[in-house]
Formats: structure tokens, sequence, C-alpha cells
């Protein structure tokens, strides 16, 4: 090999430098939109079919679907989130009010209708028994550990109405942007996933827009129909702060830990105070809230893409415990693709070796 026919490693390794430093410095620079773009982008790939059909029935013109598709999210997101996080950042002194009035309350001895459930009535008696065995401080022992962490977050979190407002705010202008300039985004992102795979970098790409558009049928519907169902029956029954409770379940089902506690907990305290009839058929409302998304969580997912569940729900908490409320989003698409990816390497045949 000739000397001119050396690859000259110091020109590639400036090459690599300077990339790099670009790469950063613009990531920098954009370090207050990144947040609001990566929302923008989960929400226009979710909704990009309702996108397009709403274009179709206004002669093709995409300003007026845009504007129509913002006014929907205003509507149906963003307006529900904010009313959740605002309601819980006015009621954060009352819900720590309740959870330091914990030692001084004694859970009464379960009704003997608890005994009589199928299948898992003599477990919750039994557990019930216990904690009302436990006396005055016996609920706090063993429910501290948990509801404290909780509420702590759950407060820190919703406290920051401000920035949540700012936050949508870029989000809806991004959103915007994106509604319109929609094809060539998804254009540049396809190319741009070609140059790097050139075998897989499309059937990538598409496959993570489809775990998206599955996280949310599958995550966010089901989360919004289940609180909005269990507010509804709290409301009915007549628990007090029902609204509270509500925006309290929207972010427990989000987070995948489901909306029996606050249920249950508005069924005990209806049968404290003696409303037993209430208490009773809000114990039964509570069971088919709670028990809806086995059954809609998974046709809404299979609606949007053919993966395992158990992928898909692995990817929501690993996400969400990763990147915060985002995370449901990027978690199933980086397991997603990430799974995808390694069986098409696995099942590719290997290349027969050369002889020696």
């Amino acid at each position: 090999m000739k000397p001119q026919d050396l690859p000259d490693i110091a020109r590639a390794l400036f090459v690599i430098a300077i990339l790099c430093a670009l790469t950063v410095g613009s990531l920098y620079v954009m370090r207050p939109f990144i947040p609001g773009l990566i929302w923008a982008t989960m929400i226009v790939v979710a909704t990009w079919p309702a996108m397009l059909a709403i274009q179709r029935r206004c002669g093709k013109r995409r300003g007026i679907a845009t504007l129509i598709m913002l006014l929907i999210l205003l509507v149906v997101i963003v307006l529900p989130l904010y009313e959740a996080i605002s309601t819980l950042a006015e009621h954060g002194g009352e819900i720590m009010g309740l959870i330091r009035s914990l030692p001084s309350y004694t859970l009464p001895p379960p009704p003997m209708w608890i005994h009589d459930l199928p299948m898992v009535g003599a477990r919750i008696a039994g557990e019930w028994q216990t904690l009302s065995d436990a006396g005055p401080g016996g609920l706090l022992a063993r429910l501290e550990p948990y509801v404290s962490i909780a509420a702590h977050w759950l407060i820190g979190h919703a406290a920051s109405v401000g920035v949540f407002v700012l936050h949508m705010i870029v989000t809806i202008i991004i959103t915007g942007i994106l509604y319109m300039q929609g094809e060539n985004a998804a254009a540049f992102v396809v190319r741009f996933a070609q140059r790097v795979g050139p075998r897989y970098g499309e059937e990538a790409v598409r496959l993570a827009g489809a775990a998206i558009r599955a996280v949310a049928l599958g995550i966010v519907v089901t989360a919004v129909l289940q609180s909005a169902l269990g507010g509804i029956g709290l409301a009915i029954a007549g628990v007090p702060g029902a609204g509270v409770l509500t925006a309290l379940m929207l972010m427990l089902c989000l987070a995948q830990i489901g909306p029996g506690l606050p249920l249950f907990g508005g069924a005990i305290w209806l049968f404290v105070h003696d409303a037993h009839v209430a208490a009773i058929l809000l114990a039964v409302w509570s069971v088919m809230v709670v028990m809806l998304d086995n059954f809609v969580r998974p046709v809404l997912i299979r609606r949007g893409v053919n993966l395992s569940m158990l992928l898909i729900l692995s990817g929501v908490l690993g996400g969400m415990f990763a990147f915060g409320i985002v995370g449901l989003f990027i978690g199933p698409v980086i397991l997603a693709v990430s799974s995808t990816l390694l069986k098409a390497w696995i099942d590719t045949p290997a290349a027969p070796a050369a002889d020696a």
C-alpha cells in the first residue's frame, strides 16, 4: 500500500470531534425546547391518522385541519391535564394533612359483606382486620412507606403549574408546525434512518410510529376512561373531594398503578359514615372500573401494533421510571425498535465463511 493510500487518521478524528461539538452545541441551544418537541412529536405521530381524516373533510386545506386538531388537543389533552395538576396543587395541603392525621385514625372492623365476596373476600377481610386490630397508628405503619412517597412525588410535580403551562404552550406551537410540515418531517426522518441502516431503517421508523400510536390508544385512552368512570361513581355516591380523587386516579392510571386506591378508599369512607348501600354500590362499580383495563387496553394496543403485551407494558413502566411521564411513549418505542431489529438480525442468514 502506497503512503498516499493510507487513511488520514488525524483528519478523521478532527471531523468526528467537530461533528460531536456541533451535535452537543445544537442540543444545548435546543435544550429549553426539547421537552416540548418530544411531546409534540408523540402527539402528532399518535394523532396523524385523525389529522388526515379531518383534512379530507376540509377539502384538503391543511391550515383549517391543523386549527381544528389544535382545538381538539386543547379540549381533550391540555385542559384535563391542567385541571388535574392544578387541582392536586390546590389541595396539596389537604392531602398532606390527611396523611398526617393517619396516626390518630383507627380503622373499624370489616363489614360482614366483605367476607361474602367470591374468591377475594376472605383475604380482604383478613387484611382489613389486621389493620383494625393494630389500633391508632397501625394504618400509618402499614401505609406510610408508600403513601408519603407517593404524596410528596405527586404534590412536588403538581406544584409546578406555571412550568406545565409554559411547556404546553411550546408543545402546542411545535405541534401546529409539525402538523403543517408532517410529510416533510417524516420524509427527513425516513431518509436519515435509511442512511444509518439501509436495510431496516425505514422499517424501524414505521415501527416506532406504530408503537407510539399503540401506547396512545391503549395506555392514555384507557387511563382517561377509567378515571372518568371512577370520578362519575365517586360524585354520584357523594364522596367528598371527588374532583381531587379523579385527578389522582388519572395520575395513577397513567403510572399503571390503577384507580383502585381512590375508589375503594371512597367506598370505605362511605361505609364508615353509615352509607352502606352507597358503599356497596360504589365497591361494585369500583371493581368494574378496575377490571376495565384488562379488556380495553389489550384491544386498543393490538390495533396499533402487533407486539407482545409484556414488551409494551415493560416499556411503559420502565420508560416512566427512567424519563418521567414522557417515558410512557419513549420506553415502548425503544423496546419495540430494539426487539424488532434484534429479531431481524437473528433471522438473517449468516454469510458463509470464506475458505482458508
